[in-house]
């Protein structure tokens, strides 16, 4: 359905300096930078169906045992101040009796991170020339245009904006067997239904589909919540997120491998390991290392290359690279140790609705696995980065009317390296900016806060310039 087909002259047209899509953490940061920056009087409107900013999927949870997975002096939304969001948890008093030095290296629960947001978007909303409107009606879709971009949201409101931020976020993938999303609902329960995954905690047993971060999230949860029965951990390589550890950062000039291809750049990495332990670093000192080198390590493979990593690397790179705080690792090896938690290398095929349980059939590398009986099954897939599969209408009606183009390999949408959006015939969009996890394809690191914090405030530096210039 093309876009213009819905426009009408009679509706009035609301307008706005800068729009963006999506309040989660990116959207949030976005605005907090346009807001900081603003010298003038600019109009910033942020569209957010949810009633809440900032908590988007990661930062939605309100259970304290829900860690951040780096630690809190890592994660401030402001580059030019590393010490913001310590500096906030002190002032709230969030963790009372903490020192800073400690609070720094502490793994932190995640809700204090969206209320840091919330707080310092209030901050910058009382200080700033420009104002903040947010509405809680989603975009449904958006006509590219100069000197504005035309929007329509869900309820028939439409909107002219002179830049546009997509900031949308995460949606998860679904279950990989037919007819999953026709099962009971309450049966299936995705990862981030934080308090429905605590609801299946009882004496029945549990699978999880996936064995990445979000299923470390459920696991905790339900052991928190008094679980008795067994959770079932299936996926393809069940390989479980890995901790980070102390030692340091290992000395070696990683430049280097950005000119190697992929076998080469393992080998090297490998070699590196071995080198950082003999002299008592852990091969985490090594990964924090290449750390700042993520996006220009991926953008320095060939398409091949990028194509082999997907294949075969990308799996063992999550669990080394996103890794989560001892104290989650310590409690899932526990868990596995008694028996209660069951890992198994497998794909799913199948999902069967009998009396009072589903039962789960699978295989494996040597065949299919026995039929499990479960009570309930947690969707812990992950993260949809596959443009054509996510399930957002703005996205799919920018895609179908040639606004966008998927990204290398069908990941997120493609953009230049401004982040100025690609339309389908792979021209720049100067009044439509993308930021986080829509870029994956092109940057592959674009989902952790050191990435969103760094392009959020290039999206409102760019789109305030845009705004002088025509002013």
């Amino acid at each position: 359905m093309s876009y213009n087909a819905a426009m009408t002259d009679s509706e009035p047209m609301l307008q706005a300096d800068l729009a963006i899509i999506g309040g989660g953490a990116a959207g949030v940061l976005v605005a907090l930078n346009a807001l900081r920056s603003a010298t003038a009087p600019v109009q910033v409107v942020l569209f957010e169906p949810a009633s809440t900013l900032a908590q988007g999927i990661a930062y939605a949870t309100p259970w304290p045992e829900h860690l951040l997975n780096v630690p809190a002096g890592k994660m401030s939304g402001l580059p030019e101040q590393p010490g913001d969001f310590v500096d906030h948890l002190l002032q709230a008093d969030a963790l009372p009796g903490l020192p800073r030095d400690v609070l720094t290296e502490t793994f932190v629960p995640r809700r204090h991170y969206a209320t840091y947001l919330q707080h310092r978007l209030a901050e910058a909303q009382a200080q700033s020339p420009a104002t903040l409107h947010v509405v809680h009606v989603p975009v449904i879709a958006l006509q590219p245009g100069t000197p504005r971009n035309a929007l329509r949201l869900a309820d028939g409101q439409q909107w002219q904006s002179r830049q546009v931020v997509l900031a949308c976020g995460n949606s998860m993938r679904p279950l990989p067997a037919p007819g999953a999303e026709a099962l009971p609902p309450g049966r299936v329960v995705d990862a981030w239904d934080y308090d429905g995954v605590r609801l299946l905690a009882g004496d029945g047993d549990v699978a999880i589909i996936g064995s990445g971060l979000s299923m470390a999230d459920s696991v905790v949860a339900l052991a928190t919540a008094g679980h008795r029965g067994r959770i079932h951990v299936l996926s393809r390589h069940a390989l479980l997120p890995l901790p980070h550890a102390h030692g340091g950062i290992a000395k070696f000039d990683p430049q280097p491998l950005l000119a190697m291809p992929l076998r080469a750049r393992v080998r090297a990495l490998r070699g590196h390991v071995r080198d950082a332990a003999a002299k008592g670093i852990p091969w985490q000192g090594v990964m924090d290392r290449i750390r700042p080198l993520g996006q220009a390590l991926w953008q320095g493979l060939d398409a091949a290359d990028q194509r082999r990593f997907l294949r075969h690397v990308v799996r063992y790179w999550d669990v080394h690279r996103h890794r989560i705080a001892e104290t989650v690792h310590a409690q899932l090896a526990e868990l596995e140790e008694s028996g209660q938690l069951q890992r198994h290398r497998a794909r799913l095929d199948a999902l069967l609705v009998l009396e009072s349980t589903l039962q789960l059939h699978a295989h494996g590398a040597a065949g299919g696995l026995p039929p499990l009986n479960v009570g309930a099954v947690i969707n812990a897939t992950g993260v949809e980065t596959r443009a054509l599969a996510m399930r957002n209408p703005l996205l799919q009606q920018l895609l179908a009317d040639g606004h966008a183009r998927p990204g290398p390999h069908g990941l997120g949408l493609d953009s230049d390296s401004a982040g100025f959006l690609l339309d389908g015939q792979g021209r720049p969009q100067p009044g439509v900016q993308v930021v986080g996890s829509l870029r994956i394809g092109t940057l592959w690191e674009s989902l952790a806060i050191p990435e969103l914090r760094t392009q959020a405030q290039q999206a409102a530096t760019a789109a305030l310039r845009r705004h002088d210039q025509r002013s």
